[in-house]
């Protein structure tokens, strides 16, 4: 009878290695006395535990499922009048828009070109190349988008001094041609800001405004303070200034933007009591960066005087101001609860990983310690025979070693 072929070497071993994919390891405990290696490994778990109880759970709150950023409404209301050397100005006038939004600008100062009409009249010196000589410097129909009007081709004498500008077709006289400057700063720090917030967290239900009603009047008598009045959201213009850290005789006459920022920070397990606004305040527009700090705009009245349209232009400085609200909330739920838990349990095994490269790294000499903590134990895989599968009864590979080190 013929002898079987013997089986090839590549398919030992494959076979080997499928069998092998389905063995079970499980860890072997050795006690190393190490003072040093032990001090080390609870001090990490230590660590570990510390961060997980005082910044997870404490600071973090990892038990609660949370919301950020609520659905918020703001309105607000300005109130006070002042005065320039020429008129008293009331909210209707200061005030843009007058509907009460989150952002609006108050007044401080203004630049008024007065009795503008539609004719001819020279360009002003500071639109660039409006300078001239002669005709020949000024091109009729050009338009600069930089200037006033169109140019008609003429060379004429300035509104003041002996230099020439191009005229121009356009509302005369030109801004800066003619213009008077009105503050309006002098009681301006005195305005008072009404600001009502109300704030809804969909996920949790929860609703809550900055207003409380209990008391009838209790605004017309009331002025913000933190710990007296926290309830009581009106704000002097000055104290909002003075608190984002500005001079208020300095931003009004430049202008600027302060952002008033209401934080709902919100722990649901707790009373609805304990849900309060807080209020912060500071300079939005780059103060550092002359070109694009202050704040202005320009507007027109317009009416009808002997039958010429006329309108007055106003170049308005003043402090906007806007409402930014962020909110977060809170409220214990057992999910995020258990999976933090679950991290910190696993976490903890980071020091006997860490400890265990460091013995097997620095202080495994002549391989003591690897020796004891590497067994395998080869059971024979089924249906295999013959040399491929050798049952193999591995001990530590020094017989006379203890389970301790």
């Amino acid at each position: 009878m013929e002898d079987l072929p013997a089986r090839r070497p590549g398919a030992v071993g494959c076979w080997r290695c499928f069998w092998e994919f389905w063995n079970y390891e499980t860890p072997k405990v050795i006690v190393v006395k190490n003072r040093n290696l032990g001090i080390m490994y609870r001090g990490v778990q230590l660590l570990i535990l510390l961060y997980f109880i005082w910044y997870v759970f404490v600071i973090q709150k990892g038990y609660q499922e949370s919301e950020t950023g609520p659905e918020s409404s703001v309105v607000t209301k300005v109130k006070g009048v002042t005065r320039s050397h020429s008129k008293v100005w009331d909210v209707e006038e200061y005030v843009k828009p007058a509907e009460g939004g989150s952002v609006f600008s108050i007044l401080t100062r203004v630049e008024v070109t007065h009795s503008q009409t539609l004719e001819r009249c020279p360009e002003s010196l500071e639109v660039p190349h409006a300078a001239c000589s002669s005709d020949s410097d000024c091109a009729a129909g050009e338009m600069d988008m930089l200037g006033n009007g169109e140019r008609t081709g003429h060379c004429v004498p300035y509104y003041s001094g002996s230099g020439k500008t191009c005229e121009v077709t356009a509302w005369c006289p030109v801004e800066d041609g003619q213009t008077v400057s009105e503050s309006l700063g002098k009681m301006a720090a005195q305005f008072t800001i009404l600001i009502k917030n109300n704030i809804h967290f969909p996920r949790f239900g929860f609703s809550k405004g900055n207003v409380k009603g209990e008391k009838s009047g209790y605004l017309k008598g009331c002025t913000f303070n933190e710990t007296s009045d926290l309830y009581c959201p009106i704000f002097r213009l000055g104290s909002i200034v003075e608190q984002a850290g500005e001079n208020f005789t300095a931003l009004a006459e430049r202008g600027g933007v302060i952002g008033v920022i209401i934080n709902w920070n919100c722990n649901l397990d707790l009373p609805d009591s304990a849900c309060n606004p807080s209020y912060s305040f500071r300079r939005l527009d780059p103060k550092s960066i002359q070109v694009s700090s202050g704040y202005n705009y320009r507007f027109a009245k317009y009416y009808n005087c002997n039958g010429t349209n006329t309108r007055s232009l106003i170049k308005a400085y003043g402090i906007r101001i806007d409402v930014i609200v962020h909110g977060q909330a809170g409220k214990f739920s057992l999910i995020p609860t258990i999976i933090n838990l679950a991290t910190a349990l696993t976490s903890v095994g980071v020091g006997s990983f860490l400890c265990d490269w460091i013995l097997l790294t620095f202080l495994n000499k002549n391989n003591a310690y690897s020796a004891r903590k590497f067994d395998q134990d080869r059971s024979p895989a089924p249906g295999c025979s013959g040399n491929a599968c050798t049952t193999q009864a591995s001990s530590p590979a020094n017989p006379q070693g203890s389970g301790q080190l």
